[in-house]
């Protein structure tokens, strides 16, 4: 299983930070273009809640789309939420999004724990492709949140 962790800190308020994040119609914004995200669910534009169910649209290689949906199974308000897929490319993913005020902005936290499937297959195709695809979507994310809310 891979864990991966991300920090960004973001010259805005908390409250600024969480409406943003924890609105999933935004998910697009701070997806790579090349992955053709689209959010598939009929509620996405609502803040997000316990148990709600996201439904997208991903094309993360050679433009074939998967269908990805999660659950958001944690949310405490302008403190973290986790989203855990339940159908889709992984057989595990589990992503915490934590967010603390400090001096100046507000420190998001990422950490990702996720699997492949297919046993050593699906290790060889997550060293060769998946982390390094998963990590520029990271970097992605960064830019376009320095570009929006600056550094």
């Amino acid at each position: 299983m891979q864990e991966l962790y991300y920090t960004q800190q973001l010259p805005i308020s908390l409250e600024e930070a969480w409406q943003f994040f924890s609105n999933p119609a935004n998910l697009k914004e701070i997806t790579p273009p090349h992955m053709g995200f689209v959010v598939t669910s009929k509620h996405s534009g609502e803040q997000m809640y316990a148990g709600q169910i996201i439904r997208y649209i991903v094309k993360p290689v050679f433009g074939i789309p998967l269908k990805w949906c999660t659950e958001i199974t944690h949310v405490e308000d302008r403190k973290y939420f986790i989203d855990e897929q339940r159908f889709g490319p992984y057989t595990f993913w589990h992503h915490q999004h934590h967010f603390t005020e400090v001096e100046g902005g507000v420190l998001m936290e990422d950490i990702l724990n996720y699997k492949l499937p297919l046993g050593f297959l699906g290790d060889i195709v997550d060293s060769v492709f998946v982390n390094n695809e998963v990590k520029g979507i990271f970097s992605y994310r960064k830019k376009i949140l320095t570009e929006r809310f600056g550094s």
